[in-house]
């Protein structure tokens, strides 16, 4: 097989994607911020209509893109491994587009905090902190000396001067679990950002759900505080599933926000071992449960797979747009865990 020509006309360029490559791979390596999210067929994020040419699609799930989707021309890119010259757009609008450029900056750990028995919040100073702009909902690579790099979402806000991430101690994991367990205040690392597209649109004027799983709570921070420090009054509702009571962090942080913002709500969700007081369940069904029909509203998933797509099928089901879906799965590197 020869290189396919890949016309990617919203940016008015021109890609080779060599044999067995996918056509986001080669986009990103161009320099293109091509939505994207997971990079594995899991969420949507890079979901796009194929004007011409054929591709072949690498396993995905259902929910990042349905038989029906296919049918209608829809592809994703992180799957789509050309098979002749094509021309490609993604979905979505001007602001799905995150338009900062990526850099890989210098800089150190300024502060650690405990958030649970197994996550650690990490306070990164950089040398150049203006040099680093980000829309709230996306991550950044970070490498420690000797480690490989790790995606982490940033859960400050764009304007916050120190970046905030929250690391969970994978066991076995190489990279989280020195961060968890040795990490320290003047420890140096290289943050490359910013990443993904599971961003808050601010332009959106309907309603808004969040839905955190575990650490997946960081991006998830980041919208909701952003959202009502700009002034988006429409009604903002957060879910935060997590194992038992000990796995819950920040909750005093969203009943404050809760207190002070009307239209936003916080809702914990336990799976296991819920005391009385607290909702118990898988939090796909209690957003199920809370609201039946969630055309019109906007959603920003961020934890495990699992949760990601269960959640997603829930909120189809419930009227909403595949498109007001944005999904960041938090994926375990095999062998290194992060």
């Amino acid at each position: 097989m020869t290189m396919k020509r890949i016309d990617i006309p919203q940016v008015g360029r021109t890609i080779d994607v060599g044999p067995g490559e996918t056509i986001l791979a080669k986009a990103l390596e161009a320099g293109i911020a091509y939505p994207h999210g997971c990079r594995s067929g899991r969420c949507g994020a890079c979901k796009s209509r194929l004007l011409e040419g054929e591709v072949e699609l690498l396993p995905h799930t259902p929910f990042a893109l349905s038989p029906s989707e296919r049918a209608q021309g829809l592809v994703l890119a992180c799957r789509a491994v050309p098979q002749t010259d094509a021309t490609i757009a993604w979905l979505g609008h001007g602001d799905e587009l995150a338009e900062f450029p990526v850099r890989r900056l210098a800089g150190r750990i300024a502060a650690v905090g405990e958030a649970t028995h197994d996550i650690k919040l990490i306070r990164i100073a950089l040398d150049d902190r203006s040099a680093f702009r980000f829309r709230p909902g996306q991550y950044a690579r970070l490498t420690f000396p000797d480690l490989p790099p790790r995606d982490y979402s940033m859960a400050s806000r764009p304007e916050d001067d120190l970046l905030e991430f929250h690391v969970r101690c994978v066991p076995g994991g190489a990279t989280s679990a020195r961060i968890f367990h040795r990490a320290m205040p003047g420890d140096p690392v290289t943050v490359e950002g910013p990443l993904g597209s599971a961003f808050l649109r601010e332009k959106h004027a309907g309603p808004i759900l969040a839905v955190a799983g575990g650490s997946g709570l960081a991006p998830i921070k980041a919208i909701v505080e952003t959202a009502v420090t700009r002034s988006m009054r429409q009604p903002i509702h957060v879910y935060f599933g997590a194992r038992t009571e000990r796995d819950l962090y920040l909750t005093g942080h969203f009943r404050s926000l809760e207190a002070a913002h009307p239209d936003l709500r916080f809702v914990p969700v336990l799976s296991t071992e819920a005391p009385p007081g607290h909702r118990s369940g898988t939090i796909s069904d209690a957003v199920a449960a809370d609201l039946s029909d969630l055309d019109g509203w906007k959603a920003y998933v961020a934890g495990p797979p699992a949760m990601v797509e269960a959640t997603g099928a829930a909120l189809l089901a419930r009227g909403m747009r595949s498109a007001d879906i944005h999904a960041d799965a938090f994926f375990t590197p095999d062998h290194q865990a992060s």
